[in-house]
């Protein structure tokens, strides 16, 4: 447990920054659910499956192969199902809804994969990477699956704080490729406030059902969502860890407990940290920006869908 993490005690929902994954849903009997986690094969996304699993559900272990899903569905003691998912590669995100609607139905989806702070920038059908994979392959991944969620089924998205250092417009709809210019961390940024973004206009969207959309914040963590950084300053981001970093542990709680929690049944549309609400900044709660943004991805996902739109690089 980190100083920080310890410092921060607990909020209205009876955990904190220093609950754990398995802390946040003992007690929970998930036997019947079936649960898909993007990003299964380390992290966040290992553990949060991991725990689940634990708890009795079914969890669907999405990563970019087939065989890194199922070498981390190897590890976990439960019943998991190992799924191929790359984000950048609509195929791939197409092929992944097929498999998964041949399966139960969904009783939540945990949209936890993304990339982070590219140092150089990166195009994919058009659009900057960190964008494309973050927001645009989950965005395919979860409206191919609404239709397939349980009348209470719940779409938690993992962003981050970081979403506050989006452009000040926003969304860079005129630039979506980041052809004007690219900056490692505004690129992010961008892909977290796109993630909240979209939570907030599936909740919209999901009114007057049983189903739910939120996003959360899950902390600082030293995870492989480092790998890009340059190696001088990952290696002080691990150093710092036992003073100021949460724990793997620490870190999947948020998310695990948004997905699972009873007492989150009719929450919807919230930003979520240290498993509690929190407020996101002022551009996440624009709802107009929402509607524009879920237009924008409709149209790119249409375009995607063209025969002739091969995977691009640049």
């Amino acid at each position: 447990m980190s100083v920080l993490s310890w410092l921060a005690g607990v909020g209205p929902s009876g955990f904190g920054a220093a609950s754990t994954a398995e802390q946040v849903t003992d007690g929970l009997d998930l036997r019947g659910q079936r649960i898909l986690v993007t990003g299964c094969n380390s992290g966040l996304g290992f553990e949060a499956m991991r725990v689940l699993a634990l708890r009795g559900a079914t969890v669907l272990g999405a990563a970019r192969t087939h065989e890194s899903a199922a070498r981390a569905c190897a590890q976990i003691a439960g019943r998991t199902e190992p799924l191929a998912c790359e984000l950048s590669d609509p195929a791939s995100v197409r092929a992944a809804v097929a498999t998964a609607r041949r399966g139960g139905p969904l009783t939540a989806i945990l949209a936890n994969a993304g990339i982070m702070a590219l140092p150089d920038r990166e195009v994919v059908h058009g659009v900057e990477r960190q964008l494309f994979t973050n927001h645009v392959g989950h965005f395919l991944l979860v409206t191919g699956l609404t239709d397939h969620l349980t009348p209470t089924g719940r779409v938690v998205m993992l962003s981050s704080a970081a979403h506050t250092r989006a452009p000040a417009v926003g969304i860079a709809f005129d630039d979506l490729d980041a052809s004007t210019s690219y900056s490692p961390w505004t690129a992010y940024g961008q892909s977290k406030l796109a993630n909240v973004l979209f939570s907030n206009e599936l909740a919209r969207r999901f009114a007057g059902t049983g189903r739910t959309a939120n996003a959360l914040h899950p902390g600082v963590i030293a995870t492989n969502l480092t790998r890009s950084l340059p190696s001088a300053f990952a290696a002080v981001w691990r150093a710092a860890s036992p003073l100021l970093l949460k724990s793997i542990g620490q870190g999947a709680a948020t998310g695990v407990w948004a997905a699972t929690h009873p007492s989150l049944a009719s929450v919807s549309g919230e930003y979520f940290a240290n498993c509690n609400v929190a407020r996101p900044s002022r551009q996440a709660r624009d709802a107009g920006l929402a509607a524009r943004l879920w237009t924008e991805t409709e149209a790119i996902c249409a375009r995607l869908a063209a025969p002739d739109d091969g995977p691009k690089a640049a």
